[in-house]
């Protein structure tokens, strides 16, 4: 099992919802000259998505080279194929990861892009409009979707390129005298030194050699926590083990919110209500999110861990789909990200231990067996002692 490997001397740039990220998404697109590396789980054909569809086709008419991956579920099979299309028209390579679940069941449910393996982005947030819901786009939101990213320049850009790279690669195959000829042009290119020496690590879930890296990445930084613990996530339906850290920490001192976005999923939030009352008992934090679509997946631990990333605390992120996450270590980015979680958290409902005490027996027995359905699912699929 994999440590994060922390590197030394980047610049990182936290992007807070999607009026901060696609415009530096496009202008980073707009401004490459070699390749392009792009994933995104959804990719909607909305007005947000025609504009970086319309920013990949330019720089491929530049001679850029520009591959493109898709999740096939995330975005769906017809929109998929309309993408393929207009991709296709304007040279941009693109694959779609396991359509019709030929590999299985797993999703890549990865963000990232790599612009010349000098600018790479990763964090939770899809290409769709910010204020239209994920799952239905006939239903607005009152703000626009909670979500964050990162931009990041200097020495890890080169392990988020090796990872993108290698995933293409899973998916097809690639020209090796091209691939040679870029690498040689990129490498007299790419001189340029971060100005911020910040602390990071770029952490990937699969189902190869990094099965529970992002856990583990997790759960260390709980076990040493000192003060304070902030996770901000939609989907919270994490394992024993995850539980019991959270629970650990609240007991020892730590101060432990965790936010948590509702209302999207009913199955969902019945998963996430049946830990309410063991966490709460053992002095755990709980705030629901109801302003908008809570979509980031962010976490502040003391005064100097922090991550972004697309990794849920939920089983089917950190047990079966491919996820990617940024480990900060550095404190004015802690200082940054942790001000935006308390300013969510203001905007949030406290869930106290009493709120439970009327809560009907049905209910009660709802929230149980959603959570016994959900297990088994991740026992079943997920292969791994999820409880």
């Amino acid at each position: 099992m994999r440590t994060v490997n922390f590197v030394a001397h980047n610049e990182i740039k936290l992007l807070h919802c999607g009026t901060e990220y696609f415009p530096a998404l496009i202008a980073a697109i707009d401004a490459a000259r070699y390749d392009i590396y792009f994933e995104t789980y959804i990719f909607a054909t909305d007005e947000t998505g025609n504009s970086i569809i319309d920013a990949l086709t330019r720089a491929a008419g530049r001679g850029v080279a520009v591959r493109v991956i898709t999740d096939w579920f995330g975005t769906g099979d017809a929109r998929t194929r309309r993408i393929h299309a207009l991709f296709e028209a304007g040279h941009v390579r693109h694959r779609a990861f396991n359509p019709w679940f030929r590999r299985g069941i797993a999703r890549s449910h990865r963000k990232i892009c790599v612009v010349d393996r000098k600018l790479a982005f990763v964090g939770g947030m899809n290409i769709n409009d910010d204020m239209f819901s994920d799952h239905d786009r006939r239903i607005a939101l009152a703000a626009p979707r909670w979500d964050f990213a990162v931009a990041v320049r200097g020495p890890l850009v080169a392990a988020i390129y090796h990872e993108a790279q290698t995933q293409w690669a899973r998916l097809g195959r690639l020209g090796l005298l091209k691939r040679i000829g870029l690498y040689r042009e990129m490498r007299a290119a790419n001189k340029t030194v971060a100005q911020n020496p910040v602390l990071a690590g770029f952490v990937v879930r699969d189902n190869l050699r990094n099965r529970r890296t992002i856990q583990r990445a997790y759960l260390q930084a709980l076990g040493r926590a000192k003060k304070s613990v902030l996770i901000a996530n939609p989907y919270f339906a994490p394992g024993r083990k995850f539980r019991e850290a959270l629970a650990s920490a609240a007991r020892r001192g730590v101060e432990v919110v965790l936010l948590i976005g509702v209302g999207e999923i009913w199955m969902q939030d019945a998963v996430a209500h049946s830990f309410y009352p063991k966490l709460l008992e053992a002095g755990v934090k709980v705030v629901e999110y109801h302003r908008t679509q809570l979509h980031a997946k962010v976490a502040v631990i003391d005064e100097h861990w922090a991550t972004v990333g697309s990794s849920n605390v939920d089983g089917l992120s950190l047990f079966l789909n491919q996820e990617a996450n940024i480990v900060i270590k550095d404190a004015g980015f802690a200082r940054k990200l942790r001000r935006q979680i308390e300013l969510a958290i203001a905007d949030g409902v406290v869930i106290h231990a009493h709120d439970f005490a009327h809560v009907g027996r049905v209910r009660r027995i709802g929230y149980g067996v959603a959570f016994a359905l959900y297990k088994l699912v991740m026992r079943v699929f997920a292969m791994d002692k999820y409880a």
